[in-house]
């Protein structure tokens, strides 16, 4: 997710005594250097952001690989959605006076006193482009099932390294639809969820537990052991998904776009697959190919069922 840089109060060494000078506007006793021509993504690495203001109300920068920060969830369903889940716990709520008004209509229960702010002020949090609709929450991440402690039932998605958050809220987004029983990810290589990832799964993350593994190879050998069909799904696999032999505990491994599945986690599935289509184009975005393997997959064992 995309954050505004800040241009002021940001500490650098050997600036020239005339600094102050170059930059208007600022409060007395600022001494805060300029630039230097130096464009704002080329800023010199571990200089941190400082806190921005809003309304005397500091708000810190989000840093998505800050494992102790909270998850940052923002838009309508996404917090809606959190604030209706027992086992989130809440930071902070901000919402704009038009949305505070909105959730006491529908009575959405509110866990947590929401702070009445400005539109801008959730834009300057977030980043311009992040589509907020007047609500932002700060949330501790939900808890990660251990592997070993999980019980597989039903459909099982695993993700071999899929780091785009917008495919993979996709992904969280229809596996809620087609009530899959977890996702398993790892834990380098995928993004937080939070933000941009919350915001593509509209409200998914309350619904579907994201289980997190150091190594998928053994994740889903743990899982085979437990009877777990493993699926993984590729363009040049051997035999047609719908027509494949399916049983529950289906686990169905999704690659990234471009490399697809790793050789060691292809050589773990049982059986790797194709989606059959009948256009020129014979692959598609992973998350639309999640999607259309969820239904086919869903079909076929609703179709096996006693």
């Amino acid at each position: 997710m995309g954050r505004p840089l800040c241009t002021v109060n940001c500490p650098r060494s050997g600036a020239p005594d005339n600094a102050r000078s170059q930059l208007p506007n600022l409060p007395p006793g600022d001494k805060t250097p300029p630039m230097h021509g130096r464009k704002r993504d080329q800023r010199r690495p571990g200089r941190g952001l400082p806190d921005r203001r809003v309304r005397g109300t500091a708000i810190r920068p989000h840093t998505a690989s800050d494992a102790d920060a909270p998850a940052l969830l923002y838009g309508w369903h996404t917090v809606t959605a959190a604030l209706a889940n027992p086992a989130r716990r809440f930071h902070r709520l901000l919402a704009t006076e038009n949305a505070a008004r909105r959730l006491a209509d529908e009575a959405i229960p509110l866990p947590i006193k929401p702070d009445l702010v400005r539109p801008d002020a959730i834009a300057a949090r977030l980043g311009p482009d992040a589509v907020h609709q007047g609500l932002l929450a700060e949330a501790d991440p939900l808890p990660s099932p251990a592997i070993e402690d999980f019980a597989p039932d039903g459909i099982v998605l695993a993700l071999d390294q899929i780091t785009d958050p917008h495919n993979v809220g996709a992904i969280l987004r229809s596996a809620a639809a087609f009530a899959v029983t977890a996702i398993v990810i790892t834990a380098r290589h995928s993004p937080e969820a939070t933000g941009v990832l919350a915001k593509a799964a509209s409200g998914a993350l309350e619904h579907v537990p994201l289980i997190t593994v150091r190594n998928l190879a053994r994740g889903l050998a743990s899982l085979k052991e437990r009877g777990c069909l493993l699926v993984g799904l590729d363009s040049t696999g051997d035999r047609n998904l719908a027509a494949a032999k399916l049983h529950a505990p289906l686990v169905l491994v999704l690659g990234a776009e471009g490399k697809g599945l790793r050789q060691l986690t292809r050589s773990t599935c049982d059986v790797v697959a194709r989606l059959d289509l009948p256009g020129a184009i014979k692959s598609l975005n992973v998350s639309n190919a999640a999607a259309l393997a969820l239904y086919v997959a869903d079909t076929r064992l609703r179709c096996t069922r006693p």
